[in-house]
């Protein structure tokens, strides 16, 4: 299993690798909540999708509210 975590302003995002019967699976989660479950049968894959949640934690926050 392979587990990546950010934390910002309060709030905990993670991403889940598990090794499942045909592939990996990916499970994104906020807060605990699963908002995204995907199973890849090519490991590149998984390495895009770990790739692109690190993207979003080190990117600005684009709030409107100022």
């Amino acid at each position: 299993m392979v587990t990546r975590e950010q934390s910002r302003d309060g709030h905990t995002e993670r991403v889940v690798v598990t090794r499942g019967l045909v592939g990996w699976d990916v499970r994104e989660e906020q807060d605990s909540r699963v908002v995204r479950q995907v199973t890849y049968t090519d490991w590149h894959r998984v390495e895009r999708a770990m790739q692109a949640f690190e993207m979003r934690a080190d990117a600005p926050d684009h709030s409107t509210k100022r």
